[in-house]
């Protein structure tokens, strides 16, 4: 099991916060620094104000050394392919090659109105991610000094140089997630390295994990060739006042959190992530959100990862 932190900047940090807990988390042995992608905040003013995401990664890119990096994930709706391709490939090659690039449709109407960003219907949102998809997987795959074009009904591309390649090769590992039926398993089984359930349950987990697993057959793919991750808050005390504390500063319920997400104890958190694992879990992005607290990185790095390494 690999604990990653997922971070929310959107809800009020600058690049100097996000700078500390991704320096934090390399030092500490997580397995990856993850931001979302978003403009607006969600119940709160959001002060200072929002991070463009691959502006963020490319100055932690230089900023850290080894930890990876990467998004969960980049709306589709916010950058057109072609360009998109040549950022995460540009930050990957400035990281040496340490990017994993999360890749979804986009789902927050209220953002896109303050920012001036067209919102499709939900269709029209998948069939964008799609097309997407296709155009930068295949622009970082053609070979160097072979041309790229694509004719879809929203990207058009003709004669692409296909550059920048990224460091990695053939090209980033692509993370995708969500609830979805049809079109998010059938897009993850096609296009991704990994497949994320977002703030579920073991039950709804091990649903949605079956639901790709099938996509996966139905085009000969083997469905292990995947990663299967969650995303679920965290919460963790050493004792009920401590966590108390924490579940205040985020502006939620103890009772909820231990529901919902990994609150409580070392001893409590290790033990839900065990019961992820058992239903085929083999990644958690824990979400701080909480980014001054560097003291709950520390304690899980040192009383709950040493008990899930192995699982």
């Amino acid at each position: 099991m690999e604990l990653r932190i997922f971070t929310e900047p959107q809800q009020g940090a600058t690049y100097d916060d996000l700078l500390a807990v991704a320096q934090t988390a390399e030092r500490l042995g997580y397995g990856a620094f993850f931001r979302s992608d978003h403009y607006l905040a969600m119940n709160t003013e959001g002060l200072p104000g929002p991070t463009d995401a691959w502006i963020t990664l490319a100055g932690l890119a230089r900023d850290t050394s080894t930890i990876r990096l990467g998004t969960l994930v980049t709306s589709a709706t916010f950058r057109h392919p072609g360009p998109l391709a040549i950022s995460v490939a540009q930050v990957d090659a400035m990281s040496g090659g340490r990017v994993d690039f999360g890749f979804g449709a986009g789902w927050f109407e209220q953002e896109h109105l303050a920012y001036g960003i067209p919102f499709p219907t939900v269709k029209e949102r998948f069939d964008r991610l799609e097309e997407s998809l296709a155009v930068i997987t295949g622009l970082w795959e053609t070979p160097v000094g072979e041309t790229f074009s694509y004719e879809g009904e929203h990207v058009r591309i003709v004669d692409s140089p296909a550059l920048p390649k990224p460091r990695q090769r053939p090209r980033p590992h692509i993370v995708m997630g969500g609830a979805g039926k049809k079109r998010t398993p059938a897009l993850t089984a096609r296009y991704a390295d990994e497949f994320n359930v977002p703030f579920s349950s073991i039950e709804d987990t091990v649903t949605l994990f079956a639901r790709v697993q099938q996509a996966c057959r139905a085009i000969d793919r083997d469905p292990a060739e995947l990663t299967y991750s969650n995303a679920l808050v965290l919460c963790c005390g050493r004792d009920e006042d401590e966590i108390a504390r924490r579940a205040a500063r985020i502006g939620r319920e103890v009772g909820e959190l231990r529901e919902n997400g990994l609150a409580g104890t070392p001893v409590e958190v290790a033990e839900k992530i065990g019961a992820y694992a058992k239903a085929g879990t083999q990644r958690i992005y824990l979400q701080m959100l909480d980014l001054a607290d560097l003291e709950h990185l520390e304690l899980v790095a040192q009383e709950v990862m040493p008990v899930v390494k192995e699982m």
